[in-house]
């Protein structure tokens, strides 16, 4: 039974149209994802399908606990077949879950396997898939050339040497592997490992990092040597209260504070993020690099499996906190002496939609000709649905322009999950095909076509002011 078929999610002609003749075919930027350049690097060959598609996806591990299979077969130790087999049993379930879509576009765009995954075709699956990835036309590098990858960004520590990075830029890899800078280390003043995170920086820079000068200092040495690496993009994880305005004498003396031991106040903490993001901010500025800003996530909600499995094991949620107030003093603080960068929301809590892309338009003003230099990210995390995309999509056309958005990204950790970018362009062209046969806008399809193409690849591009080969 073929369920991925050619006008999938597509419900009218213009719609139709504006995915085959303009959106289908596109090449993908993904400039936010946790892939791993040492694999890409590597190259290697998975084994079987259990490996690439559940090793360390914490969107199947979920799912994969609401059925009730032990930990075993999820993250645990158990055997990979008996792990693909729960995931089959899985997935059948999944109705409304992304993750039936992703499942299905993955097993059709990379395997040619049209059959529904549940319980009575996991081994014939199993079995196709498992002879396709054994051959290196299926290794990690040409996984990613299937989808037209054209370039990548992954998440990675100021600390991080990026060998991997150079490495495959060296080997002349035909899709840029961008590193980008990510400082959430250097941002949670509050955790226990922060002055253990002063000292590597310190050793990586050779300053002195006892007071907040040399600490920013280091920072900006990494950023120069991430800049130099390819850099196009760096990423901020705010989850909890990010902006108390504050002097740098105040931000040194509560860094000085928590570097001599001392635990800081949760107001102390916001004060201090909240300057050392504008320092950030304003250097962002100078190199032209984005500033992506991921809000509102609840993490490590379980003690108990935290402690069993640590991070990103699958027990984080959306948070609930009121942050407008602050993100808008946050940026007014940069746009003042005009030195804001261009910059991506991304919201957790659907409730943040309209204030994110309201928020926008407040500071989309610059000389330089930017298009949408503010953006309204893609849906994030537990948001990256149907009806998160869509909800992201009226926000941002009801509050802001659609035609300047910078498209979908990834934000995965599994080689196979590029089709997600088809499932987003599907989406989009779906809702802006069902406009116009409503008759709420005009059936242009040259303007149509072109804004199709610019959403999916052109207008990322530009914003980050890349040239992918």
């Amino acid at each position: 039974m073929a369920f991925i078929t050619e006008d999938f999610m597509l419900h009218g002609e213009t719609a139709k149209v504006l995915y085959h003749e303009h959106g289908e075919n596109m090449p993908i930027i993904d400039y936010h994802n946790h892939l791993d350049p040492r694999r890409i690097y590597e190259d290697p060959c998975y084994d079987n399908i259990a490996q690439v598609w559940l090793e360390g996806d914490h969107y199947k591990w979920r799912a994969m606990r609401a059925m009730g299979f032990p930990e075993k077969l999820i993250s645990g130790r158990g055997d990979d077949i008996e792990k693909f087999q729960a995931w089959a049993q899985t997935v059948e379930n999944c109705i409304g879950n992304p993750l039936y879509h992703w499942t299905h576009l993955e097993l059709k765009r990379y395997f040619n396997v049209d059959k529904v995954l549940n319980k009575k075709n996991a081994a014939y699956i199993w079995d196709a898939c498992n002879e396709k990835l054994r051959s290196r036309e299926f290794s990690v590098r040409n996984l990613l050339r299937m989808q037209h990858v054209k370039m990548l960004c992954t998440t990675d520590d100021p600390a991080d040497d990026l060998i991997w990075h150079k490495k495959l830029k060296e080997d002349g890899f035909d899709i840029d592997v961008l590193p980008s800078f990510r400082p959430g280390r250097a941002l949670t003043i509050e955790a226990e490992d922060f002055c253990d995170y002063a000292h590597l920086l310190s050793e990586k820079t050779n300053e002195n990092v006892s007071d907040l000068d040399g600490f920013l200092k280091a920072l900006v040495k990494r950023l120069d040597y991430f800049a130099e690496a390819g850099c196009r993009v760096s990423d901020h994880s705010l989850d909890t209260d990010f902006y108390v305005p504050a002097t740098k004498a105040q931000a040194d003396a509560i860094y000085q504070k928590r570097l001599g031991g001392q635990a800081v106040s949760s107001t102390e903490g916001a004060m201090y993020r909240g300057f050392l993001l504008t320092v950030l901010g304003r250097e962002y500025y100078k190199r032209d690099l984005v500033m992506q800003l991921h809000i509102g996530a609840l993490r490590n909600t379980s003690s108990r499996m935290f402690a069993c499995l640590g991070a990103d094991g699958g027990f984080d949620s959306m948070g609930d906190f009121s942050y407008a107030a602050s993100l808008a003093a946050l940026l007014d603080v940069m746009d003042r002496t005009n030195e804001l960068p261009k910059t991506v929301f991304y919201g957790l809590n659907p409730q943040d939609m309209d204030m994110l892309a309201a928020m926008a338009g407040n500071f989309q003003g610059n000389d330089k000709g930017i298009r949408g230099k503010i953006q309204l990210g893609s849906a994030w995390w537990f948001g990256d649905h149907k009806e998160g995309m869509l909800r992201q999509l009226k926000a941002l056309s009801s509050n802001g322009l659609l035609p300047v958005f910078i498209g979908m990204l990834t934000d995965s950790r599994s080689f196979l999950s590029f089709p997600r970018h088809e499932y987003f362009r599907r989406i989009l062209c779906d809702f802006t095909g069902n406009l116009v046969d409503l008759g709420e806008y005009p059936k242009d399809m040259e303007f149509l076509g072109e804004m199709t193409e610019n959403i999916c690849y052109y207008n990322c591009r530009a914003f980050l002011a890349a040239n992918p080969g």
